[in-house]
């Protein structure tokens, strides 16, 4: 490792000094990105059913209490909130398998 800090610091060029971590070693592989892009999408989605016209000054909208709004869009939000959580911890058993 000592030698691999000496030659970086000797001047070599940028592709001497990178290199490229294996599959296995990785914190997060595609499988997490592919969960994690996924919960993102139910976070918008959830957002999305939040979203409506307003009350104005002159005239009540009875919609902004609706179910929709107050209860299923934030819970749908919440749920991908988990799901991000969950997608940023989970380990893919099938790479800890090829490992062992």
């Amino acid at each position: 490792m000592a030698n691999k800090q000496h030659t970086a610091s000797r001047g070599t060029s940028h592709q001497d000094r990178l290199e490229r971590q294996p599959e296995g070693e990785r914190a997060l592989t595609k499988f997490n990105y592919t969960m994690m892009a996924a919960a993102g999408i139910v976070i918008v989605a959830g957002f999305l059913l939040m979203l409506g016209g307003g009350s104005t000054e002159t005239e009540f909208n009875p919609e902004i209490f609706s179910w929709r709004r107050i209860a299923f869009g934030p819970g749908v939000a919440f749920i991908g909130f988990i799901l991000m959580g969950v997608a940023i911890m989970c380990n893919n058993k099938r790479n800890t398998d090829k490992q062992s």
